[in-house]
């Protein structure tokens, strides 16, 4: 049986429909009571989603007010993003118990059945639904969201999200969103070469090692943050994160130390960190935004967001920390990780 969108007793789920992830959070009271992320195989289909879903916690499969942004349009099962965001709704209406209602970013909330119409706004706006919660609490920011896969940088103005892109064709443009994160960007996305021996070694165009494989062996890889296969489909270990780092540059595991493969490791996070000190860089130099803007950070990749503000000299603040007037005890990485779905429940 539907629930009243007034009833002040239901809960509240955020969803955060992704390609290889789907994150939800429940809010009671206004406050964020648990957050969760399970792995999601959507390319290989709509069904994917229902495997997802019958492993969620009980409260996520409940009856609540449902309300949802995506990312997981863009995969490409679907024949384009409209034929995604269209058949990512009607899921949403056929499946959560209550209300649901999709998060058009710039046009607000709409019913799941408007959704087709509302493609161009629905799609890939998950980023701000967040940016537009930090807005409740500051002023000015600039909103660094840096998840397994990709980061987005998201200027607050006023109160409010001023990207000047919004597709993610306009943010890439923009540097707004970069396609690069912390567990599923293969390596050879960040280079074309690397250092080895007092050498200058070109990389193999494989996906033989992922960053995920690089924090693992840095040591900051927050636990369970890495919910993919690895690579080549085996373990995660040091060791075998270190096999894999070592084809990238055409060598064996044995032909490098431990400490060798770390320095690699820390090399290619330097190459990683550099594009997104350009983008951030660049945005933070609009003149509507103040010199003291801090950084807001979140996702999976909140420690390298933090290493971000501290080479650009800006203060740093953690997503769960501005929030927190909104939080229970619950653990603050999840929350953090899971932004956008509890964005979306927060701001309903």
């Amino acid at each position: 049986m539907s629930q009243s969108r007034h009833d002040p007793l239901a809960p509240t789920v955020g969803w955060d429909l992704g390609g290889v992830h789907v994150k939800a959070a429940l809010v009671e009271g206004g406050r964020v009571r648990e957050a969760v992320q399970a792995p999601c195989k959507l390319w290989r289909g709509i069904p994917a989603l229902d495997e997802t879903f019958s492993q969620l916690p009980d409260w996520a499969r409940g009856g609540a007010h449902h309300a949802v942004t995506m990312t997981g349009e863009l995969t490409d099962c679907f024949r384009d993003r409209t034929d995604g965001v269209a058949q990512l709704a009607a899921w949403a209406a056929t499946n959560l118990k209550g209300t649901v209602r999709i998060y058009a970013g710039r046009a607000g909330y709409v019913a799941p059945d408007a959704a087709e119409g509302h493609a161009a706004d629905i799609a890939s706006a998950n980023w701000h639904a967040t940016a537009a919660l930090v807005g409740r609490y500051l002023g000015s920011a600039l909103l660094v969201d840096i998840g397994s896969t990709t980061s987005d940088l998201i200027p607050v103005v006023d109160g409010r999200p001023a990207a000047s892109g919004y597709s993610d064709a306009e943010r890439l443009e923009t540097g707004e969103l970069v396609y690069s994160g912390v567990v599923r960007t293969a390596l050879p996305a960040l280079a074309t070469h690397a250092p080895w021996r007092g050498r200058r070694t070109a990389l193999m165009a494989e996906a033989f090692a992922t960053t995920a494989d690089i924090y693992r062996l840095l040591g900051e890889l927050p636990e369970g943050a890495d919910q993919q296969h690895s690579a080549d489909l085996k373990g995660k270990s040091i060791a075998e994160s270190e096999t894999r780092l070592a084809r990238i540059i055409g060598r064996d595991h044995g032909e490098g130390s431990s400490a060798q493969w770390r320095a690699l490791a820390a090399w290619f996070a330097e190459a990683q960190l550099r594009p997104l000190h350009d983008a951030a860089a660049m945005l933070l130099s609009r003149a509507d935004l103040p010199e003291d803007a801090p950084l807001v950070v979140c996702g999976a990749g909140a420690f390298l967001a933090e290493r971000l503000a501290y080479r650009l000299g800006r203060r740093c603040l953690a997503f769960t920390d501005v929030i927190a007037d909104g939080l229970t005890d619950r653990d603050a990485d999840w929350v953090s990780t899971c932004g956008p779905a509890v964005a979306v429940a927060l701001i309903a």
